[in-house]
């Protein structure tokens, strides 16, 4: 999805000279109408009591616009929602047009009111190589920024986008984007296509001075469901989102993914050899990382797989899971412009029982490194039957390393894959240091098992690197297309290390 290459450019326009002055001209506001808890929640329910309608396209003029013509166009960030004010936040809003083409509701709440944002072309600035576009009443914004005070007092830089179907992003501060998540999956990879509902419209909380959290309502429609939503957004080091929405069915939704995370892995150590390229490794995410109902912890490693790959971590009551940027060092990507060691992780925490289901993890082949091509989220294993609603309610945390700290076992630092000359395969696995880690790894014991083909004992050595365990083995797959690995240190009968797991395919 070349979206990312859109938010990317963007994210560069955030900081507008004059961002914080007196609006010139200024948003415009529309007549009032009464807000409260319940108000999106009655839409949500009300559109699902009726037949789908979508929102009308925008003109074509603004749908036709090249991918460098779209990026001549910004919001004066002069004009910021709360701009000259000493309100704690300010909101930006994105044009219209190229991939985004219809058009986002977009509210102000103070007082128990809500106004609508007029759309105004005033607010934005172009260049004079923007073509001239057809202005009607189909027109409105197709997503917004929020900006705080991150770094320094008056500089106001950007830590979440929400833009795109339900697409939004965030950012720890000093982080550069990454993965995504969405308000909702319907169907991923199903053979029927997937159904990509919308955040149709957004009614955002009048912050009061000094408050280091805003709040932000979000409408969801689409053929199958609608949905309301509230964020509290808490930007900081690691920036904390907490989500409650609740889904009205309008068909039978058996296929649904519920906190939805979506990135980009192309290569790294594991398969190196199909990319003619000079950086060892290019990722948004290297691994999905579950703290299963079981207490187990479970790190899958990423793939970019020949084919279609649909993996299933079935579980009951997951405590969390979520998709990890373990490799922090400029050396792991060698990259001065996509800076990849400063994307962010993010994890999922519900804050209920979720039942039984699986976190599923989507894994498409992508030749370059401007597609999304891993999906991820938890898959009730029961369907929510159509004239009902769902209520879910988890926390999202977008940072360096924001999965609980408390008792966790030995990350895994990096996986390594490749071939010997004597046939076969080796497989090394990088575990980091820790006080738990015995001076003498004699007495770790192996945990290694595979679905297929031929397996050695393994060996576990000190790296002399990260000073932490590693463990090497090797098989032969023979005839196996594909095989699927598990393995894990244990010291004295408990676990020392996360549980790692593997699918090695041909290819």
């Amino acid at each position: 999805m070349l979206r990312r290459d859109v938010l990317k450019s963007l994210a560069a326009l955030a900081a507008v000279p004059g961002a914080g002055f007196a609006a010139e001209p200024g948003l415009q506001l529309g007549d009032a109408q009464p807000f409260d808890a319940s108000t999106v929640r009655a839409r949500a329910k009300a559109l699902a009591e009726a037949k789908y309608k979508p929102r009308p396209m925008i003109p074509e003029s603004w749908q036709n616009l090249t991918y460098d013509q779209y990026r001549k166009i910004w919001f004066d960030g002069r004009n910021a929602l709360w701009a000259g004010s000493d309100r704690p936040q300010r909101v930006d809003f994105f044009p219209p047009g190229l991939y985004f083409p219809q058009a986002v509701e977009v509210n102000v709440v103070e007082n128990g009111s809500a106004r609508p944002i007029a759309f105004d072309m005033a607010l934005f600035d172009t260049t004079d190589k923007f073509p001239e576009v057809e202005l009607d009443a189909t027109l409105g914004y197709s997503g917004l920024r929020l900006r705080a005070e991150l770094e320094q007092p008056g500089i106001f830089q950007e830590y979440a986008v929400f833009q795109g179907a339900s697409y939004f992003r965030g950012i720890g501060t000093g982080e550069i984007y990454g993965l995504s998540a969405r308000g909702l999956a319907l169907k991923t990879a199903d053979p029927m296509g997937e159904e990509f509902p919308d955040f149709t419209a957004f009614w955002m909380e009048t912050p009061q001075p000094g408050a280091g959290s805003v709040v932000l309502h979000a409408l969801l429609d689409s053929p199958s469901c609608t949905g309301a939503y509230r964020f509290d957004i808490s930007h900081g080091d690691t920036l904390r989102m907490v989500v409650s929405a609740e889904i009205f069915a309008r068909t039978d939704l058996e296929h649904v993914g519920i906190a939805p995370l979506t990135s980009m892995f192309l290569f790294d150590e594991t398969m190196r050899q199909r990319f003619d390229d000079f950086r060892p490794a290019v990722h948004d995410s290297d691994g999905l990382l579950i703290y299963n109902g079981n207490g187990e912890t479970i790190w899958r490693p990423l793939a970019n797989p020949v084919n279609l790959q649909i993996s299933s971590f079935v579980d009951t009551n997951p405590r969390g899971f979520g998709l990890m940027q373990r490799a922090r060092n400029f050396r792991d990507f060698a990259d001065l412009e996509a800076l990849y060691h400063e994307r962010p992780s993010l994890w999922i925490t519900p804050q209920e029982d979720w039942g039984r289901g699986a976190v599923t993890l989507v894994e498409i082949p992508a030749d370059l490194e401007i597609y999304d091509n891993i999906v991820a989220y938890w898959r009730p294993s029961e369907a929510i039957p159509a004239g009902t609603s769902h209520k879910i309610n988890y926390l999202m945390h977008w940072g360096h390393d924001p999965a609980p700290h408390a008792n966790r076992p030995l990350r895994v630092l990096g996986t390594a894959l490749g071939g010997r000359p004597e046939g076969g395969k080796i497989v090394t696995i990088d575990f980091e240091d820790g006080p738990n880690v015995p001076k003498d790894l004699s007495g770790v014991d192996i945990v290694l098992r595979s679905g297929g083909g031929s397996l050695s004992p393994g060996l576990v050595q000190r790296n002399p690197e990260t000073n932490g365990p590693r463990l090497a083995f090797t098989f032969e797959p023979g005839e196996a297309r594909n095989i699927e690995f598990r393995a894990q240190l244990r010291l004295d009968g408990a676990p020392l290390s996360e549980v790692w797991l593997y699918r090695w395919t041909t290819g």
